[in-house]
């Protein structure tokens, strides 16, 4: 079987971040945190999903356990935006390099601010995308939130 490589497992690479990749069946009609859990023998704690949001003028990328709804006012006050909306689907591509099912915190094509869901401090281990549809990258909390720069917030409903 060939390894898979995205940018997000090169450049986990390149910093010498231990990581694990596991594969999961993407399906468009399926695409939702339970489909995920159901695959990946993760805790759906465990496993996050990268959300792109905006205020008009700046971006930001928020973090949060799969299963939950992000709280978009706790998220503008957190973050210092009177508020914040997440980013139209069609513009997710041209801004990240990434699309809709398997958009990373790592290696976006600009660096945003990115926040992480407070809880995700207590956990061994996290997943996030690793940057394609049907791949998630299990990794450190702390490896992850220091190589983004990213802090932990309370966000969610």
């Amino acid at each position: 079987m060939k390894k898979i490589k995205t940018n997000v497992l090169r450049l986990l690479d390149q910093q010498h971040i231990p990581y694990e990749v596991k594969e999961y069946q993407y399906d468009e009609e399926h695409l939702s945190g339970e489909h995920i859990i159901s695959q990946v023998d993760l805790k759906p704690e465990e496993i996050y999903k990268t959300l792109v949001l905006h205020d008009g003028y700046d971006y930001l990328v928020c973090c949060i356990p799969v299963l939950e709804e992000i709280d978009l006012k706790k998220l503008a006050k957190v973050s210092g935006h009177k508020s914040v909306e997440i980013l139209h689907q069609k513009d997710l591509l041209p801004l990240t390099g990434y699309i809709r099912g398997g958009c990373s915190p790592i290696g976006m094509k600009k660096k945003f601010p990115t926040y992480f869901q407070e809880d995700m401090i207590l956990l061994e281990r996290v997943a996030v995308s690793a940057g394609k549809r049907g791949l998630q990258v299990i990794l450190k909390p702390q490896d992850l939130i220091s190589y983004v720069q990213g802090q932990y917030v309370d966000v969610i409903r």
